[in-house]
């Protein structure tokens, strides 16, 4: 059975990418990934993140949603 990790040729040695195409790759990915990053955020994200970003004001004791009515 043949080892497929291999390359041909080079029997025993571990496959793996040349630098040519290492460097293919990560020129394609970076191109993709700057395609992306100039998108943008949507609007819809934006908002939730600005949601997020204001502070909740904690719950007083006795409002409806504490479990104890304000009971210690």
């Amino acid at each position: 059975m043949k080892d497929l990790k291999s390359p041909p040729g080079k029997p025993g040695k571990p496959g793996g990418l040349n630098a040519e195409i290492q460097s293919r790759i990560g020129h394609q990915l970076r191109a993709m990934y700057d395609d992306v990053v100039r998108q943008g955020v949507p609007d819809r994200f934006a908002e939730l993140i600005r949601k997020l970003d204001v502070p909740e004001p904690s719950p007083q004791v006795g409002d409806a949603g504490d479990p104890n009515n304000g009971r210690a």
